[in-house]
């Protein structure tokens, strides 16, 4: 797994936030990929945290994340390689689709 240029963070960055609406959007922040998900309900936040620890197994890449209540907030880096990578962008499409 390699790093990925700025040039290769904002390209993928693009194809993640297409169809995405403004406040909803993926952000670079500290050299991590950041995102706020909000849901109806704790119970409905930690579903589907619960479900993206098995995607995040699956791919052996472990999120950053915060709980309180209906909101979970990612922070997404690849610490082997000290930045973002390819891993962080599967990860982060997963999030978006099970969300």
């Amino acid at each position: 797994m390699e790093k990925y240029s700025e040039q290769q963070i904002q390209t993928e960055l693009q194809k993640l936030n297409a169809q995405l609406e403004s406040d909803q959007q993926w952000r670079v922040v500290d050299n991590k990929l950041n995102k706020t998900f909000k849901f109806k309900s704790f119970i409905r936040a930690f579903g589907w945290m619960t479900q993206m620890a098995i995607w995040a197994e699956k791919l052996k890449h472990h999120p950053e994340w915060f709980n309180v209540y209906n909101k979970v907030d990612v922070q997404l880096t690849t610490h082997d390689v000290g930045g973002i990578s390819e891993l962080d962008f599967k990860l982060a499409e997963k999030m978006d689709v099970f969300s």
